[in-house]
């Protein structure tokens, strides 16, 4: 147990979320004795007062900022202006009240939707302005995006600490299952196992299988996350990944065969892959990952 954590009052945005639950649990176990979780019915961080208020309310050293508007394909193209503004607020007034009252460190999460959609594969870090992101995911990735700008910007002006990090597709316990705003791997648990108990004989999936993504166990990003915390201070951003890439056909037959559902499975088109060439924070940090096997 490190004893960095012990007299850090830390607040974790989006703390009772899928990521953050687990942020919590690790700091907690790192000794991180002053957490605050602030809820979104009791603070609106799209409100400057809000915002405002959080930090007097919890009075930081340290804000992990993981609370995001986000959701899977669907989500993404029914809301795109309200994906893009809310979680440009959420990021910009967070950073900006916070070097108003000297916060010491600010870690933000980005996403892997904010690298270009041609980029080349495996994504790397200086390829991040390269281009426009897909269409769909667009205006949450730039959102997300502009982010890192605010945090160089305020690195050279005030010497604000903040560090931004790019995480791939996460998946494991306490995921989202809600078919209208989940990602990939919950989305497919949850139609496959729909699908066998319903006695369909197939199954229709986004796209035609031939896209690749890449995913990181929810734990092992948390980990990397605190790690970041810990010992990175530099202004250039950073990519949490495994650097390991999959096909959706290949994930959609896996889970199909852990929830028993056998038989065929159709698709349409979608040619994108999303494969990063992180180098993985295990190996950054000199740790190993927990993360089990999906290949």
């Amino acid at each position: 147990m490190t004893s960095f954590w012990k007299e850090k009052r830390v607040v974790v945005t989006g703390g009772a979320g899928f990521l953050g639950s687990f942020v919590v649990e690790q700091l907690r176990a790192k000794g991180c004795r002053d957490i605050f979780v602030p809820r979104s019915k009791d603070y609106d961080l799209v409100e400057m007062d809000a915002v405002k208020q959080l930090y007097i309310d919890g009075a930081p050293d340290m804000i992990i900022h993981l609370a995001a508007r986000v959701g899977g394909i669907g989500a993404n193209q029914a809301n795109p202006g309200k994906f893009f503004y809310d979680n440009l607020m959420m990021g910009t007034q967070l950073i900006e009240v916070g070097r108003q009252r000297g916060l010491k460190k600010f870690v933000a999460l980005g996403t892997i939707c904010a690298y270009p959609k041609f980029a080349p594969i495996p994504f790397k870090e200086d390829d991040i302005w390269n281009g426009y992101p897909e269409e769909t995911n667009a205006p949450y990735g730039l959102a997300k995006k502009m982010m890192l700008v605010q945090s160089q910007a305020y690195r050279e002006q005030y010497g604000f600490n903040s560090i931004v990090l790019f995480p791939v597709n996460l998946y494991g316990p306490r995921d989202n299952f809600d078919l209208e705003t989940s990602h990939v791997i919950p989305a497919l648990i949850r139609k496959c196992v729909t699908a066998k108990e319903a006695g369909q004989a197939t199954l229709t999936l986004w796209g035609d299988g031939s896209p690749t993504r890449e995913f990181l166990y929810v734990e092992d990003a948390a980990e990397g996350i605190l790690l970041a915390a810990e010992h990175y201070e530099g202004g250039l951003p950073v990519n949490l990944g495994t650097g390991a890439e999959v096909t959706i056909c290949n994930l959609a037959t896996m889970i199909a065969t852990e929830a028993g559902f056998v038989r065929n499975t159709r698709s349409g088109k979608d040619s994108r892959r999303r494969c990063s060439g992180f180098v993985p924070i295990a190996a950054i940090f000199d740790k190993s990952p927990s993360s089990p096997d999906y290949s």
